[in-house]
């Protein structure tokens, strides 16, 4: 049994109230279902959102424990970049990660660093759960690419069905590639393009319900196949949404 969490981007009291919400207890300090149900992350954790190192701690911690699946999103693939001291943008949301990583005294600098890297450098490029009855994957996974893991997979993964050109406010253009999905074997649940409500289509579900855009926080049940949502606490940006012609 499983809940799946959407992109958190740092709304860490979104998170917290939505684990209460699905019946998680907080007594541990960390969130832990009464009937062992396990929680599971489609990626970005972090970036835009003002906690994004608490998610962070408190993600890592649930891995370790093994109360929770984490698989990385595109988010979570530049922060592991810059944290490697490789060249990155610091745009896109990644500059408030690291405004709180840079608030940070040298200890808790390496705490942090050494958290994510190991939370990282040991997830899965995407989740095969329930003998591969349930894929999660960041931005979606084509049924023909399910088991491979090559540098062509990873892209579709972490970025979507994406042609290599701009939309006019420079984000790239993706294909829809839930709309031709067809496989019955896997149900994948993924994220990564926000939308106004969970969009179930073709045994996919897109559960990026925008929290971080003053959307919601959602997470799908398994094998319930339900979604719970809370409302955010930050500002709406309708412009940051994405509508599809189903």
């Amino acid at each position: 049994m499983f809940d799946v969490i959407g992109d958190i981007h740092g709304c860490y009291d979104e998170f917290e109230q939505l684990t209460k919400k699905l019946g998680y207890s907080w007594h541990e300090s960390y969130p832990v279902h009464p009937e062992n149900r396990k929680l599971a992350f489609v990626g970005d954790l972090t970036d835009r959102g003002p906690h994004s190192l608490k998610v962070i701690e408190i993600v890592s911690k649930l891995v370790k424990k093994d109360r929770a699946y984490y698989t990385p999103g595109n988010h979570c693939d530049k922060l592991y970049r810059y944290f490697l001291g490789r060249k990155v943008q610091e745009t896109h949301g990644l500059e408030t990660t690291v405004a709180e990583i840079k608030a940070l005294n040298k200890d808790q600098y390496a705490s942090i660093r050494s958290s994510f890297m190991e939370l990282y450098e040991n997830a899965p490029l995407y989740l095969l759960l329930d003998q591969q009855k349930l894929v999660i994957a960041h931005a979606g996974i084509r049924s023909d690419y399910i088991g491979r893991t090559d540098k062509k997979v990873k892209t579709f993964v972490l970025y979507g069905d994406i042609t290599g050109e701009k939309n006019p406010d420079g984000t790239p253009v993706r294909r829809d590639w839930a709309k031709k999905h067809s496989n019955n074997q896997s149900f994948i649940v993924y994220g990564h393009t926000p939308v106004k409500k969970p969009r179930l289509i073709n045994e996919t579900i897109n559960i990026d319900t925008g929290c971080v855009f003053g959307g919601t926080l959602t997470a799908f049940r398994y094998p319930e196949k339900e979604t719970v949502s809370v409302a955010s606490k930050q500002p709406f940006v309708p412009e940051k949404f994405r509508t599809f012609d189903d």
